[in-house]
């Protein structure tokens, strides 16, 4: 969309907050606008629309440049209306959490899963009851019911703010474990996706730096903070 503002501000009424660009409210690209509970977020809504297109009306602003916008706009738009079906499709991500997934035939790597996976499966174990089966390879293990069905309870009691945030999380670090630790306050999102990429970080010392890979990892490493740093915003946390 082209930059047609020269200044965001934030607008409240009624307990609730706004953004508005040259004094009129902000909308989303399908007309929509946006009546947020949480100031912290709405301020930083303000701050990335204040800062979106460089202060040059006509400029091109891409979605990347508003991550706070679009999570807030999937939560309060598509997933707070009906969040059950969101949450059965993240908690899915259960049934082959990356932590369960350990190399079969590289003694080194399936020492560096062990020593930084296992002790998050063993924390979800204690928070949720969830006991998680390990493998080596990619051959696909059955995980318990009952298993599942506390992952699924844990993902289904979050907020709309906290499945869109999840959203985002779980499938770029193919594990719904490291999303929940997230949330939870237990990891940051730099420490939760170190974890997931192991096992490229790894090659990559064997054989050699990918330009590309390391852009894409940066680019997904990104995606994961700015959706754990929404999450706090909507607990009140700057």
């Amino acid at each position: 969309m082209k930059r047609f503002w020269d200044r965001a501000a934030l607008a409240e009424a009624e307990g609730r907050f706004s953004v508005l660009l040259d004094g009129k409210p902000m909308r989303l690209p399908g007309g929509e606008s946006l009546a947020l509970a949480h100031r912290p977020l709405a301020e930083a809504i303000v701050d990335e629309w204040d800062q979106a297109g460089g202060g040059a009306k006509g400029a091109t602003v891409t979605p990347g440049l508003l991550p706070m916008t679009q999570l807030a706009a999937t939560a309060t738009l598509r997933i707070a209306p009906a969040p059950a079906e969101t949450a059965a499709a993240i908690a899915a991500y259960a049934r082959a959490d990356l932590l369960c997934y350990r190399a079969e035939a590289t003694p080194a790597l399936l020492a560096q899963q062990d020593a930084a996976w296992q002790p998050w499966l063993d924390w979800a174990e204690k928070r949720y009851g969830a006991a998680l089966l390990v493998t080596r390879g990619i051959g696909f293990i059955d995980q318990s019911p009952q298993a599942l069905a506390a992952l699924a309870a844990a993902v289904a009691a979050q907020d709309a703010h906290a499945l869109a945030a999840l959203g985002v999380m779980v499938p770029v670090l193919g594990s719904l474990v490291l999303g929940l630790a997230i949330i939870e306050g237990e990891m940051n999102a730099t420490e939760a996706y170190g974890l997931s990429v192991i096992d490229e970080l790894y090659q990559e010392e064997r054989w050699g730096r990918d330009e590309d890979a390391a852009a894409h990892r940066a680019r997904a490493g990104d995606d994961v903070s700015a959706a754990a740093t929404y999450v706090r915003l909507t607990r009140g946390a700057a």
